[in-house]
C-alpha cells in the first residue's frame, strides 16, 4: 500500500543576498516556528548570487534542523524581484508566503495573515493600519519618504492600498502563478508591480496588520534605490500598454 500523499499547505519563500551573518539565525527561528505547525509545509531560500558564504550558512542552518528545504543560488545577482518569482514558481504549496532574511516582520505574522487567504486570494502585511506594533521605527526622513512614495503607489497603480514596500507578502497557489509568471521587474519596485498585476487580474487583495521593526542593516537606500522604484511604478504602466501583463 502506497506513502499516503499530504498536500503541503504552505510554502515559505525567503530570498537572501549576503547573509551570511544573520541568516543561520533567521532560519532557527524560521524552522522553530514552521515545526511547531500542524500543516505540511516546505521552506525555499533563494541566494541571490550572494559574494560571501550565505548559501553555505543556510546548507548548515537546515542541515542541523533535520528537515528537508530548498536551496536555490542565482549565478548573479539579479535584484530580490528575480529571486522571489524563482522562489514563488518553485513553491508546491497550497498557500505561498515571501518574507525577508532579516525577519522584520517576525515569522509568527504567519499565523495572522494565513487564515485571510481562505476569502483573499493576496494577503499583505502592512504597517500603516491601526493595529499594527512598530516596534522599531526607521529613521524620520525614512518614513517620511516612505509615505510619499505610497502616495505615488495608490495615484499610479495601486490605489487603496496603504503599504505596498513591506516585505511580507501572501498568496494562494493560483493567484501566485498567474502573478508571478507575468512579473517582469527585478528590483525593489516589483512589490509595486505584483499587486497592480493582482488587481488587474480581479484576486481579492487583503492588508493585515503586522508587528515590525525596522533593521539597521537594511539594504534599502532611498537615495540611491528611491529614483528607480518610482521609475519603476511607470515602468509598470507601460508594461501594461505594451499588453505584457495579458
Amino acid at each position: 500500500m502506497g506513502e499516503k500523499h499530504v498536500e503541503t499547505h504552505l510554502s515559505l519563500v525567503v530570498p537572501a543576498y549576503n547573509e551570511e551573518a544573520r541568516i543561520g539565525d533567521s532560519l532557527k527561528r524560521i524552522l522553530m516556528f514552521l515545526k511547531a505547525q500542524s500543516y505540511a509545509w516546505e521552506l525555499i531560500l533563494v541566494d541571490d548570487g550572494s559574494t560571501d558564504q550565505t548559501l553555505s550558512a543556510a546548507a548548515a542552518a537546515v542541515s542541523n534542523a533535520d528537515v528537508d528545504a530548498v536551496l536555490l543560488r542565482n549565478e548573479i545577482n539579479s535584484g530580490k524581484g528575480r529571486s522571489v518569482r524563482r522562489g514563488v514558481l518553485a513553491a508546491r504549496g497550497a498557500n505561498i508566503f515571501f518574507t525577508d532574511a532579516d525577519l522584520s516582520t517576525p515569522i509568527e505574522e504567519i499565523e495572522r495573515c494565513l487564515p485571510l487567504l481562505a476569502t483573499a486570494d493576496v494577503v499583505i502585511g502592512s504597517r500603516a493600519l491601526p493595529g499594527s506594533n512598530i516596534t522599531v521605527h526607521q529613521p524620520a526622513h525614512r518614513e517620511a519618504m516612505g509615505r510619499l512614495f505610497n502616495k505615488f503607489v495608490q495615484l499610479a497603480a495601486a490605489p487603496g492600498i496603504k503599504d505596498s514596500q513591506c516585505g511580507f507578502k501572501g498568496f494562494t497557489a493560483k493567484a501566485a502563478r498567474e502573478i508571478f509568471k507575468r512579473q517582469r521587474l527585478d528590483g525593489f519596485g516589483f512589490d509595486v508591480e505584483l499587486l497592480y498585476i493582482a488587481g488587474k487580474l480581479g484576486y481579492g487583495i487583503v492588508e493585515a496588520p503586522i508587528t515590525w521593526h525596522n533593521s539597521a542593516a537594511t539594504r534599502v537606500s532611498p537615495l540611491r534605490d528611491g529614483p528607480g522604484m518610482l521609475s519603476d511604478i511607470f515602468r509598470v504602466r507601460m508594461n501594461d500598454l505594451k499588453g505584457l501583463y495579458e
